[in-house]
């Protein structure tokens, strides 16, 4: 009889280790990672010709990049956090 048989018989049973909370944790992470992912895109330039001054703007060079750690952050969280079942 394995473990988890006898775990069943007497009344216990394993736990997921991660829950629908963590999961929802997760995904919300990994949206404000798309997010910082997309506040870093743009500021291209259409010609080769003439230099464009936009990609050293604030939101690419500092506030994208404080968004995708602050989702790394957040998905490390989202992992590590134990909720209880209810």
């Amino acid at each position: 009889m394995s473990n988890l048989e006898k775990n069943r018989e007497n009344g216990s049973h394993e736990r997921m280790p991660l829950t629908r909370k963590n999961y929802l944790m997760m995904l919300a992470g990994g949206v404000i990672i798309v997010i910082g992912f997309l506040l870093m895109s743009g500021g291209g330039n259409h010609t080769a010709t003439e230099f464009d001054e936009s990609i050293f703007s604030f939101r690419r060079i500092t506030l994208a990049p404080i968004v995708v750690i602050a989702g790394f952050v957040f998905e490390i969280f989202a992992i590590m956090k134990r909720f209880t079942e209810e």
